[in-house]
């Protein structure tokens, strides 16, 4: 657990700004199990930042695209049967691979058969699952309290990424607090699932899951922020955000980090 809001703000900005520059040298490859409208907002929010997406959900392909991938996302978006059949050969074969995870339960609120599904998945060993208050309510059975998510992560061994007005990243160890973003995320169709493969592209250079969910939520908000300054409403930020990963840097990350 941090001791100083001090020490945690500079350890998640630094933390940013020096996986960004990684992203950017080593170009990781990113395999996304995602909702139908969210594939192509996703694939270029990740080319944004120099990594490298792929999407297929065939089952004759899947298996050596994961193999091949630094890391790969499951998003319960859309999910329609093609997408259950890919994530059991996705995460089979990423835990032979030894590939990190992003698992990302959209809407478990709304359908239990989901939210079943989504706990058979978190018992498989994702690095980290990202998800808003209402979907944890869903699998853990109890309100998104700091409590409540520092015990979750730390009974799954997982880091948990929750979204909100501020976002928490606990590992059931370290907590931090990211203030960024800005509210026209909330009007842009995709921005969450965007976040989730950020996230697994930081798992793709970082081996450490709480830095690297930490980092990436860091980097969405701050782009949101800067993409706010230029947009007209939801339209305009959905490309000024694209915009605004591609030029982001370490010393604007550094700058407007807001971290506890």
């Amino acid at each position: 657990m941090r001791h100083s809001q001090e020490v945690a703000r500079d350890d998640v900005a630094q933390a940013a700004a020096a996986l960004l520059d990684r992203l950017r040298a080593r170009s990781p490859r990113v395999h996304c199990i995602t909702n139908a409208v969210a594939q192509n907002f996703t694939a270029n929010a990740l080319l944004a930042v120099a990594c490298v997406p792929s999407m297929t959900l065939s089952p004759e392909e899947i298996a050596p695209f994961v193999a091949r991938s630094h890391a790969l996302l499951v998003n319960l978006g859309t999910f329609d049967r093609e997408r259950r059949e890919a994530t059991e050969i996705a995460v089979a074969t990423a835990s032979q691979h030894n590939v990190p995870w992003v698992l990302d339960p959209v809407f478990v609120d709304r359908a239990p058969p989901r939210a079943a599904f989504a706990r058979d998945l978190v018992a498989r060993a994702p690095k980290v699952v990202r998800l808003n208050h209402a979907e944890f309510f869903a699998l853990a059975g109890a309100k998104p309290t700091r409590e409540a998510l520092v015990a979750y992560a730390r009974d799954k061994k997982i880091t948990i990424g929750l979204s909100g007005e501020t976002d928490l990243v606990t590992d059931g160890e370290r907590v931090a607090t990211i203030a960024n973003g800005h509210p026209l995320m909330a009007k842009v169709t995709a921005m969450g699932c965007a976040a989730s493969a950020l996230i697994a592209a930081c798992l793709g250079v970082e081996q450490d899951a709480w830095r690297a969910t930490a980092a990436a939520l860091v980097m969405i908000g701050v782009a949101g922020e800067l993409a706010a300054t230029q947009a007209e409403g939801p339209g305009s930020f959905a490309v000024a955000i694209i915009d605004a990963l591609h030029n982001l840097d370490g010393p604007t990350l550094i700058a407007h980090a807001r971290v506890n």
